[in-house]
């Protein structure tokens, strides 16, 4: 028969329980007893007091009638009514005392009729020696009849007995109430010892079957608190409660060692342990399975990534390539395009020189023309000058406006690489969103690539506007150049007929010299937008450089971006799924 810790415990405590009850009953009996016996010989002393008080009060009645039958004072009388009265009641309590006795009851009736006649007496030589003649001798011979001493050793004799009665029932009381009193004191210490003996005994009983395993057990439970996963309860055989708690904390202890061998493999990259819950209430064991399970699905997911991570990454890596070589190739382009644009700005400086001379000989040959004939040949001459000059001016205006549309087919090539670099940063920008946290710095790349392009864009655009003024200029300038052309051929013809045609030679001339003012200030507007030109293009260098910078960072953070996808896949395969 196997018994739980509980009724262990509570067949130690039942039979505690039961010396104690034992001991408390037989105390309670002994102690009853003394009680009882206690009572009774109050009860004696009581009867024996009564009996000597009903004595006493008799004696007490016979003087007072004495000294009044002597005297004839009937303060005498005092002593004789109060016992009377008092007699009367104690024979009562005697009787109430003794009903139990049926010894004393008889004795009794036959002390209480004794008393009454003797008291009758004592009422009789009372009333004798009230009467007015002869009271006293009547009174004495009452009392030498010598009948009262007859009643009064009657009286005292059964009074004795009485009194011996009660004593023997004293002295019998007395000694069941020792005895009883030695019976409970013995009761108590050999119950007090044995129930300290029986306590003790069950105490280390219950202590050696019962805190001895759980003191294992709490070991035990310390041991895997450390981390120690190596112990097994020694107390697993048994089916009680300690029995169970030491199978529980075995059962406890493998499932910590399966996780713990289950952590370790997965410590080791092996994501192909499984770990299985003891049970639906296994709260760690479900999460524990849940974990490996959610790390193999985010490493499955960390693969797939770094192998589209890796993919964009070399994709980024070739756009990044092309990139730094058109924006070197654009570089070279608007260098190139930039010493053209000097050239074409020294050459309108030279025409607008020219066109200063010219005005200057125009105003010249309208002196000349003013002067007369004599400035005739000097102003041939000087109208020669003039033609060959406007020729070298509307060829340089030629050569101008061929320079103008080359640099506007510039100015669209460089356009062209502004929009591809800007869909070249957005597509990096985009990129570098899908990167996440690793695609930080690509997106600043991008963002720069971005600026300058747009930079590129709008200088692009000022330089356009400048352009078109300069071929407006150009325009003018030419058609200024076909008239002062005319006017000089015209001037030419009229030279052999100067001297007849002064006057009109003076007109053509103002008209020249009117011609030359207006090819100066075209000149110098030509000279004003070519420097415009220069500045822009100076900004477009710039910009152009910066691209370039711009495109090898992007490179240079593309190669990491592809350097960190390889390390990433090389992470996650090293983990065996």
């Amino acid at each position: 028969m196997s018994w739980n810790v509980g009724t262990k415990i509570g067949v130690a405590f039942g039979l505690a329980l039961a010396v104690f009850l034992v001991v408390g009953v037989v105390s309670y009996h002994s102690v009853r007893q003394l009680t009882e016996t206690a009572s009774w010989v109050a009860h004696t002393h009581r009867v024996l007091e009564t009996l000597e008080s009903t004595f006493v009060g008799l004696t007490k009645a016979e003087s007072g009638e004495r000294g009044y039958i002597l005297t004839g004072d009937e303060r005498y009388l005092e002593d004789y009514q109060d016992p009377r009265t008092a007699i009367a009641r104690e024979i009562k309590t005697l009787r109430e005392l003794t009903q139990d006795n049926a010894n004393q009851q008889r004795r009794l009736d036959r002390l209480e009729p004794l008393i009454a006649n003797r008291l009758t007496v004592l009422q009789e030589a009372i009333d004798a020696r009230r009467a007015p003649t002869n009271g006293f001798e009547a009174a004495l011979k009452i009392v030498q009849a010598a009948r009262g001493r007859q009643a009064m050793d009657e009286i005292r004799g059964l009074i004795d007995e009485m009194q011996a009665e009660e004593s023997r029932l004293l002295a019998e009381r007395t000694k069941e109430a020792d005895e009883s009193a030695r019976n409970t004191t013995l009761t108590i210490v050999l119950g007090t010892a044995l129930a300290f003996v029986l306590l003790a005994a069950l105490g280390f009983a219950l202590a050696r079957n019962i805190a001895a395993p759980l003191q294992k057990i709490t070991d035990a439970a310390n041991r895997i608190t450390r981390g120690d996963l190596d112990v097994k309860p020694q107390a697993s055989r048994r089916t009680d409660e300690v029995g169970l708690l030491a199978q529980a904390f075995d059962r406890m202890a493998q499932s910590l060692r399966a996780m713990s061998a289950a952590a370790q493999q997965i410590a080791a990259g092996d994501l192909r342990s499984t770990v299985t819950p003891q049970s639906a209430e296994d709260q760690l064991g479900f999460a524990f399975a849940k974990m490996v399970e959610n790390l193999r699905d985010n490493l499955s997911a960390l693969a797939e990534g770094a192998n589209v991570l890796g993919s964009a990454a070399n994709q980024i890596v070739t756009s990044t390539t092309q990139l730094a070589a058109s924006a070197s190739e654009a570089a070279t382009a608007v260098s190139e395009t930039t010493t053209t644009v000097e050239e074409i700005r020294q050459t309108a400086q030279m025409s607008s020189q020219k066109a200063k001379s010219v005005a200057e000989t125009a105003q010249r040959t309208a002196q000349i023309s003013q002067s007369g004939r004599k400035s005739t040949e000097e102003v041939v001459t000087g109208m020669s000058r003039i033609r060959q000059q406007m020729e070298a001016i509307a060829e340089s205006m030629v050569r101008l406006s061929e320079q103008g549309q080359a640099i506007g087919q510039i100015i669209a090539t460089v356009e062209d690489l502004s929009a591809q670099s800007n869909l070249l940063a957005v597509n990096a920008a985009i990129e570098a969103a899908k990167a996440g946290e690793h695609g930080k710095g690509f997106g600043v790349v991008a963002q720069e690539v971005k600026s300058l392009a747009e930079q590129s864009r709008q200088a692009t655009s000022q330089v356009r506007t400048i352009l078109s003024d300069i071929q407006k200029a150009t325009a003018a300038a030419v058609m200024a150049t076909e008239q002062g052309g005319k006017a000089v051929e015209s001037g030419e013809k009229q030279t052999g007929a100067a001297g007849e045609s002064i006057q009109m030679l003076s007109g053509s001339v103002a008209e020249a010299a009117q011609a030359a003012t207006q090819i100066a200030a075209s000149s110098q507007q030509q000279l004003v937008g070519m420097d415009q030109v220069a500045v822009a293009m100076e900004s477009i260098k710039q910009a152009s450089t910066q691209n370039v910078a711009s495109a090898k960072q992007l490179a240079t953070a593309a190669r990491n971006l592809n350097e960190l996808g390889q390390r990433l896949k090389q992470m996650v395969d090293a983990y065996r799924m």
